[in-house]
């Protein structure tokens, strides 16, 4: 049962009783428990909330670099993509080619990150509260969510490799 006054207006009350009880007693501080679940707390809440900062900016990374590659490359085939439209290939199929490519090395990526965080649970499981190192709904999610921002990452370079112009494409070096 809750008592209506606040903790803090208890203190003086329970250090009196104590003291009444065993005059030898020393009581240095009187706290509530929410005060003392948040003081053991505080440490692993941090460290939480840096691993997320740290992961939040692991994947802005690792969407600027997938973003970098897949661009570079298709700046790199702008030719070849020309000379494939000048010869009659639709912008669905440009489209295709590039997405194909940028899910081959999402496809690529993901498994080696698969591997790696399989081998890195261990260590990180004492960062853990609430699951399992190997969690499979954690890895689901993660992979999904890294492949959503790969792919997306693709798709900007993708459609603007589907607006090439040929003549411009074949003249382009």
């Amino acid at each position: 049962m809750r008592s209506p006054k606040p903790a803090a207006a208890l203190a003086p009350v329970i250090l009196r009783e104590i003291r009444s009880l065993d005059k030898d007693a020393v009581a240095r501080r009187v706290l509530t428990m929410e005060d003392l679940l948040s003081e053991n707390m505080a440490a692993p809440r941090f460290r939480t909330l840096l691993l997320t900062g740290f992961g939040v900016l692991a994947l802005l990374l690792a969407s600027i670099g997938t973003y970098g590659v897949i661009a570079y490359s298709v700046t790199q085939r702008t030719q070849e993509i020309g000379i494939r439209m000048a010869l009659g290939a639709q912008r669905g199929a440009v489209l295709k080619m590039i997405m194909g490519r940028g899910a081959l090395l999402t496809l690529l990526g993901v498994s080696i990150g698969l591997v790696a965080s399989f081998a890195a649970t261990r260590a990180l499981s004492g960062f853990l509260f609430v699951i399992r190192a190997g969690d499979p709904l954690t890895f689901v999610v993660g992979i999904g969510l890294l492949s959503a921002v790969a792919m997306t990452a693709t798709l900007l370079p993708a459609l603007r490799a589907m607006r090439i112009d040929p003549l411009v494409a074949l003249r382009y070096e």
